[in-house]
């Protein structure tokens, strides 16, 4: 996933996690200690809940249990009912069951991990077993897998972190808050005063050389999704961690980066993640979201929706931000 990259403040922490980079930017200097704990607690909870890395996580045990009952966690079950109800709206676009399409391409470790060119043969795309087959009581937190399905909870699951540590973090602090998680960033609290301006860029841990495109945002969530970060090759072929579930295999390469803009990240994710896999299809139906987009295609074509602003150019990065 790509991302964009908020100015530097003096008030800022920036550090690993859930195998991408988090940055906390707040408004008081003063408190950032109280929101970088928030911050890192939540990170822990969902990486203790929602990882496919860990053997000890929640989603591990979930995924052991296919195809027989399990009551799941209240975390859990927010961030399943996230997975479905992006599934729901995006008509499948978006679908939580590609976990073993996912492991199938080779992305079956953490992404640090993944070697780079790897000389086995893919394997033939399956389709995804299908969210519709999901059976989920959300009253009981009963959950059914069909039968050899993995679930992967991380087209979702983090923008909800990004989420859910903005909101806590700005009510601890009282102050302005931003959180991002890689492709998720989240504001809450009272904005600076030209808003917080981010930068857009293929790669969040790449540093910003030269201007380049900027958007300034006062509330609400950005999301950015994109095959050229988080890439590999095997059997010849360059595939990416962005399934289309109809098919089992790496979205069609048409979008380089989708951008959006939305209330929450998890709607923003949600979208950005739907418009790679939905290819040409995606002006259409970002269109009919009415959300503010901006799709940039393989070659660099820039395509902007829903009210997105043209670009306008970041500040120099050897001056102020």
């Amino acid at each position: 996933m790509t991302t964009h990259s908020p100015a530097p403040s003096p008030a800022q922490a920036v550090f690993p996690a859930l195998g991408t980079t988090a940055t906390l930017l707040v408004t008081e200097p003063s408190a950032l200690p109280v929101a970088e704990e928030v911050l890192r607690t939540e990170l822990r909870a969902v990486d203790l809940t929602c990882s496919r890395f860990r053997p000890d996580s929640e989603l591990t045990r979930v995924n052991l249990h296919a195809g027989g009952p399990t009551t799941v966690s209240e975390r859990f079950a927010e961030a399943l009912q996230a997975a479905l109800w992006a599934a729901r709206i995006t008509g499948g676009a978006v679908d939580p069951t590609v976990g073993s399409a996912v492991i199938a391409l080779g992305y079956d470790r953490t992404f640090a991990s993944v070697r780079p060119d790897d000389a086995h043969p893919v394997p033939v795309g399956r389709p995804a077993p299908g969210w519709q087959k999901v059976g989920w009581n959300p009253r009981t937190r009963r959950l059914r897998l069909p039968p050899h399905t993995r679930l992967d909870l991380g087209a979702t699951a983090k923008a909800l972190a990004a989420d859910r540590a903005v909101r806590q973090a700005a009510s601890a602090t009282g102050c302005g808050v931003l959180v991002g998680l890689g492709g998720d960033l989240a504001v809450a609290g009272p904005a600076p005063e030209a808003g917080w301006r981010i930068a857009l860029a293929d790669d969040h841990a790449q540093p910003v050389t030269e201007p380049g495109p900027a958007v300034a945002l006062t509330g609400g969530a950005l999301a950015t999704s994109g095959i050229r970060v988080r890439a590999w090759r095997r059997g010849g072929r360059t595939l990416h961690h962005i399934v289309d579930p109809v098919t089992g295999e790496p979205a069609a390469p048409v979008w380089r980066t989708v951008t959006v803009a939305a209330a929450t990240c998890v709607d923003a994710n949600t979208a950005s993640t739907a418009a790679v896999v939905l290819g040409e299809r995606a002006v259409d139906w970002l269109r009919s979201t009415g959300l503010p987009a901006r799709l940039v295609g393989v070659e660099g074509t820039v395509v902007r929706l829903g009210g997105w602003p043209p670009d306008s150019p970041a500040p120099d990065p050897g001056g102020p931000r």
